[in-house]
């Protein structure tokens, strides 16, 4: 997965995240000295990825951009209503 495009999806749909430092406080905050798990980058953007591959969908280009957001071809059909 390129970070390129995962940054532009984020930027596309910013209310899907938190302001980084809202986000550094509040985790200091509920969890400050506890072991926790980082998810990764793409585990956050999962719904910002959908959305971006759904503007991009033409009716054929499954394929195309199951490969560009690093999803299944058969997740991306199901997601698209498209079985």
């Amino acid at each position: 997965m390129d970070k390129h495009i995962l940054r532009q999806a984020a930027q596309r749909h910013p209310s899907s995240i938190l302001q980084p430092f809202d986000a550094i406080c509040a985790i200091c905050e509920n969890l400050g000295g506890a072991t926790i798990y980082v998810p990764s980058a793409r585990k956050i953007f999962f719904g910002c990825l959908e959305k971006e591959a759904a503007q991009e969908f033409n009716g054929y280009n499954y394929k195309a951009l199951a490969k560009k957001y690093g999803f299944s071809d058969r997740h991306l059909r199901r997601m698209l209503g498209g079985a």
